[in-house]
């Protein structure tokens, strides 16, 4: 996975790499697996002299997270209601998640981004990325949200044993991921077997 930044390039602007993003995702979303999805982004924005950030690619991470979970049982019928990506705590995706995320769909809702700063903020959301931040609130975050069906994901250390879902990982100086099925499974989601063929990790403890 990717992880340069891209940001001295001047030349790709942020609204021409929100393009470029939302084309590769488009394409990704006829194969099977986040791993070829990510390289396919790489390949895409390498195909425009430029180099993808962390959080680019984390934020690829985040839209595909959201459609590898069966919502069916959760979330009402398809509406004016939209599929909300949140962030808890300091932002580190900036524009990058808003431009990502612009104009694509999962459930045939919407997909939008929200910034909270309040745990029940959180009932609206389906996925809840809880910035590192918040590592020293977390165990006051964690059961303020215990009750609500969303999918919790960070980068902040011990996220996957420390009450989370999913905790991006560096391997090899790539960005991967590992998955705390216990926890998932206890807040009611059912999460794909293609999203667990690509985790690094699949821990049942909680």
């Amino acid at each position: 996975m990717c992880t340069k930044d891209i940001s001295g390039s001047r030349s790709f602007s942020l609204s021409k790499r929100g393009r470029a993003i939302r084309r590769a995702m488009g394409l990704a979303s006829r194969l099977t697996t986040l791993a070829v999805a990510c390289a396919l982004l790489t390949s895409f924005l390498n195909g425009q002299q430029s180099r993808p950030s962390e959080y680019q690619v984390k934020a690829v991470y985040l839209f595909n997270f959201g459609r590898f979970v069966d919502w069916s049982a959760i979330l009402p019928t398809a509406g004016d209601h939209a599929f909300a990506v949140c962030v808890i705590g300091a932002d580190p995706f900036g524009r990058t998640l808003d431009s990502t995320l612009a104009g694509e769909l999962i459930d045939k809702r919407k997909v939008v981004a929200r910034r909270i700063s309040r745990p029940q903020d959180a009932a609206t959301c389906q996925v809840l990325f809880i910035s590192s931040s918040e590592d020293s609130r977390l165990k006051d975050i964690l059961p303020q949200i215990d009750k609500m069906k969303l999918l919790t994901v960070s980068d902040m250390p011990r996220f996957s044993v420390r009450g989370g879902m999913i905790q991006f990982v560096f391997d090899k100086d790539k960005i991967r991921f590992e998955v705390n099925l216990t926890n998932a499974e206890r807040a009611g989601l059912n999460l794909s077997s293609e999203l667990l063929k690509v985790a690094i990790a699949v821990k049942r403890n909680s």
